[in-house]
């Protein structure tokens, strides 16, 4: 088995059967429901069987995005060996959580497991009354539910590392817990009501058979007329507007000046969450023009798109982009992936509870921490990884698993077991201390790889800390922000009018004209009459 083709063509079988059985769900559900036979919550279709709670169940409700853990039934070749040990995913990780909690806890656990697929649809379901204790909504997202208040803060228990289950507190990174803890709302820091669980950036993945390195590593590429129709963007406001700001300031996000600041973060951060009105205006302008010279704004077809060649290049978030270069790889065509030398957008999903659901029951925020613990045990994080393609916030800790998992997907000798056209001469060290230790160039973490992975999916799944060092987050936009940016997207998305050649506008004027000059005719000749 390829290690680095994570997906294979058994997977994605299986990836289509599980299409196959959702819409078949959804058929069902949808003529229950108007049968009037369902009078319960809806669990999705992922939702733990159980038989009917006693009073020492606990009952744990769950939102997440479609296939973002592992769903277990790994076929036989699909362990992973690692230094460490061997990891499989057999049964589904809500499962094995539901065995481990009574296990460890000695408690009857009912997971009700639902799927939803944005954070305005998680927001909206919210806002109309749907119930949940635990949910993982993006980085601008739980910053929108933190504001507002819908959000129980994470207990201090949750994150003492004396305790030996606290595996969030243990192994996560020391840059993302940094990043959970520096970052703040009203205050209060990320990390009081959210714990990171897959993280990434922003960038181009491209076919260096028609772009260049250097071509793709600018967020201009994407009014680039030379490869007209022959590029996507994404069909969101947040992410397609943080291109073209990126595009717009290039010059000036480019230059030394810019660069060498005291407060260059800060300042980066500014420029790419910028609403004020001139800038939204200069967006609209320049996301007018990009429309007429993508191949299509796309949330999920970009995928097929990239590996088929239909497009060149293809604006896409790190998780994906992994997806696609492994895709790819196993229908032998490379693709690389190129972050912007202006700014890449650092983007989290996070595991947070609402208060809503939690509603006081220490019983329950006591299981929806230990849920959250389980899926950050380094075993589990690594079944997520593989089975997702997203990279884990957990770095280990104490434990060697997730480094070992690096070295086991892209270490040099690893690669050169499955290609022997890779040696020794294309040897070289990815530094990773700032991720796995919180130390620059710590040694016991620089990965012996190949230059192509530098240019590729590990590029994609651990940037470097030069890459980090000009990231910026979405920021949390209110209400007057939030509906400018929606307005400028409704103008780039619907009919463009300043888009219309004037040929068109003189056809029209002259069509105009000869109708009203045909009707005058016919009133005077009725006259006459």
């Amino acid at each position: 088995m390829n290690k680095n083709v994570i997906i294979d063509i058994t997977s994605y079988i299986r990836h289509l059967t599980k299409k196959v059985i959702k819409v078949s769900l959804a058929m069902i559900l949808v003529v229950e429901m108007l049968s009037g036979s369902i009078t319960g919550v809806w669990k999705g279709f992922n939702s733990t069987k159980t038989e009917a709670a006693d009073n020492d169940t606990i009952t744990l409700r769950i939102c997440n995005w479609e296939e973002y853990i592992d769903e277990g039934g790994w076929n036989a070749d699909e362990t992973i060996d690692l230094e460490s040990t061997d990891i499989r995913g057999d049964n589904s990780m809500v499962d094995d959580f539901v065995q481990w909690y009574y296990k460890t806890y000695g408690k009857k656990v009912n997971v009700e497991y639902s799927c939803l697929g944005t954070n305005e649809e998680l927001y909206n379901m919210l806002t109309l009354g749907d119930e949940y204790d635990l949910i993982c909504p993006s980085e601008y997202m739980f910053m929108k539910l933190m504001t507002e208040g819908w959000l129980e803060p994470f207990s201090d228990e949750f994150y003492d590392t004396g305790i030996k289950e606290n595996y969030y507190a243990k192994g996560v990174s020391p840059f993302i817990k940094q990043t959970f803890d520096n970052n703040t709302i009203n205050g209060e820091p990320w990390s009081k009501y959210a714990a990171g669980y897959m993280w990434g950036v922003t960038g181009i993945i491209y076919n260096p058979e028609d772009v260049t390195k250097q071509e793709a590593s600018t967020w201009k590429i994407i009014n680039n007329d030379k490869f007209r129709r022959m590029i996507t963007v994404k069909d969101n406001v947040r992410d397609t507007m943080f291109a073209a700001i990126g595009a717009i300031k290039s010059d000036k996000l480019r230059s030394q000046d810019f660069i060498r600041q005291a407060d260059y973060t800060d300042k980066l951060a500014e420029e790419m969450n910028d609403t004020s009105k001139d800038t939204v205006d200069e967006v609209l302008e320049y996301l007018q023009q990009v429309k007429d010279n993508v191949y299509s704004f796309e949330t999920d077809s970009g995928k097929i798109d990239a590996i088929t060649g239909k497009i060149s290049a293809g604006y896409q978030w790190s998780g994906d982009a992994v997806y696609i270069m492994q895709q790819a790889e196993a229908n032998d065509v490379d693709l690389n992936f190129a972050i912007p030398e202006e700014c890449t957008n650092m983007y989290f999903d996070g595991w947070a509870m609402l208060k809503s659901g939690i509603n006081g029951n220490s019983e329950k925020k006591k299981v929806a921490e230990a849920f959250v613990n389980f899926v950050s045990m380094p075993e589990n994080a690594v079944r997520n990884m593989y089975y997702i393609g997203y990279t884990s916030v957990i770095s280990g800790g104490q434990s060697p698993v997730i480094y070992d998992y690096l070295k086991w997907n892209y270490g040099l000798e690893s690669l050169m077991e499955e290609d022997d056209t890779i040696s020794e001469a294309d040897a070289i060290d990815y530094s990773l201390g700032y991720f796995f230790s919180g130390v620059s160039n710590d040694s016991r973490y620089i990965l012996r790889t190949s230059k192509a992975q530098t240019e590729g999916m590990l590029s994609a799944q651990y940037p470097t800390e030069e890459v980090m060092h000009r990231s910026a987050i979405m920021q949390y936009f209110d209400n007057d922000e939030t509906a400018r940016i929606n307005q400028m997207w409704i103008n780039v998305r619907c009919f463009n009018i300043h888009n219309v050649p004037v040929w068109v506008w003189i056809a029209a004027a002259v069509a105009i004209v000869a109708v009203i000059v045909l009707r005058i005719a016919d009133v005077i000749r009725h006259k006459k009459i």
